[in-house]
């Protein structure tokens, strides 16, 4: 009688780890799909001091300036890491202009990466957890609060409609994924979201 009360309960444990697995590979296949799509920004102050970070948003807006025309003429994130690719060193004189501009002289390190991002919400979407290829502007010894953004698609505008979206090459159900159009959509976010963030935390500390 005893093992007879045991079989199930093997049986819904196996039934919910075949779940678990199912639902983590397609969290993970998710927010790959969504990464190809995006370009990040990533920019790290030299310091938390308040100078350092009012510096930050200085240079933030003049490599937003210096990559906007750029990125005009790209129609999908892989045309978008090639135009920045070319003009990497472009956006790092650019970036060294400013920061000597506001009477200061430190390194500035312009690269395209990939880098790991929590969760961010802007005005018109939200990204989930995960690792993402970014613009990465690094001023001086890049020991300050970073600010992040979406190059591409420009998510760092106020506002960015669905059509904008799907025009840099994200589909309905990425658009959906992202805007939580629905509450089925906010739950399969809320499921990349917490599979991205425990593998971050299982990995350790990354740079």
């Amino acid at each position: 009688m005893m093992m007879g009360n045991k079989f199930p309960w093997r049986q819904a444990l196996a039934l919910f780890l075949v779940f678990l697995v199912c639902t983590c590979l397609w969290a993970e296949a998710k927010q790959t799909a969504l990464a190809e799509k995006v370009i990040r920004l990533h920019i790290l102050a030299n310091s938390d001091s308040q100078a350092d970070q009012a510096l930050k948003l200085r240079v933030r807006d003049r490599v937003l300036a210096g990559a906007r025309p750029l990125l005009a003429q790209a129609s999908n994130a892989g045309e978008a890491e090639v135009l920045l690719s070319g003009q990497l060193s472009y956006l790092t004189a650019l970036a060294r202009q400013e920061v000597l501009r506001q009477g200061y002289d430190y390194p500035v390190d312009v690269t395209l990466e990939d880098v790991w991002f929590p969760t961010r919400t802007y005005d018109a979407a939200a990204l989930p957890a995960g690792t993402y290829r970014a613009l990465r502007v690094v001023i001086g010894s890049g020991a300050g609060r970073n600010w992040w953004c979406v190059v591409f698609p420009s998510l760092c505008l106020p506002a960015v409609s669905e059509t904008a979206l799907q025009a840099a090459g994200l589909s309905e159900g990425d658009v959906a994924l992202i805007t939580e159009d629905a509450p089925a959509y906010v739950f399969r976010f809320k499921t990349v979201e917490w599979w991205e963030t425990l593998k971050h935390t299982l990995s350790g500390p990354q740079k």
